[in-house]
This record gives C-alpha cells, structure tokens and sequence, in this order.
C-alpha cells in the first residue's frame, strides 16, 4: 500500500491513498483533527469494525452501543502509557456474548500492530518538478 503525503497550506498535511484523502491540521486554527488524534482514534474505530461484524453476524442490534476510548499519559514524558476501550452495551445486551465481544474488538489490527510495531526508515528523493 502506498500513500502520498502532501501539504494544501498553513499547517495542513494530508494523505492520500486509493479513493480517500484524510485531511489533518493543527491548532490554533485547525480545519481538521490533528496527525495524532486521527491515529488514536484509528484504535477505537477499528475495535468498532469488529465489534460491528460480531454484531452483525449474530443478529445483535447495535442501537444503543458504542466504544469510549480513554488515554492515560505518562506524566514525565508526555507519551501515551496505556488506553482504555470501554464498550459500552445496551442493557437488552446478552450476557453470554460480553467476553467474546471483547475478544472481536481485541482482534483489531492497528492494536496488533501497536504489540508487533513495524520497524521504520525514511529516506529523502529528490524529484523534478514539472
């Protein structure tokens, strides 16, 4: 997978990739969510695809339902240290699924990514502009 990483103006960067473009900006005049808090909120919208599909393959309304994300920072360093999902269910919820459910929403792919984290290298190209 490819994106392109571009930059419209002011403080924007945006990224490109298949038929998406995903638009970030910072303060103080921000028109779109910062870098860092779309890739938080990647965490809880992908648990979300899971919880969704283990939903919806049993029949299980999701009205009612969601995922509240907490963020505990290292207090020294300023760092992410440790986050929450908490799903929060219907009462109607049956009880039998509950601990599968949280096992869907563990299959995430960004939090496998988060325990298995790739490695980096970024390199500089110089390219000729038409």
């Amino acid at each position: 997978m490819e994106m392109i990483i571009d930059f419209p103006g002011d403080l924007r960067v945006d990224a490109h990739f298949g038929h998406f473009t995903v638009h970030t900006d910072q303060p103080p005049a921000a028109s779109a969510p910062t870098p860092f808090a779309v890739f938080l909120a990647s965490i809880g919208t992908c648990a979300g695809i899971y919880v969704l599909g283990f939903c919806r393959q049993r029949g299980i309304p999701t009205d009612g339902m969601r995922i509240v994300q907490r963020m505990h920072s290292n207090p020294f360093t300023g760092m992410v240290s440790k986050i929450d999902l908490d799903i929060q269910v219907p009462a109607g919820f049956p009880d039998k699924y509950r601990d599968s459910l949280i096992r869907a929403a563990e299959l995430c792919a960004v939090k496998k990514h988060f325990e298995n984290p790739p490695s980096f290298e970024i390199t500089t190209t110089k390219v000729e502009m038409a």
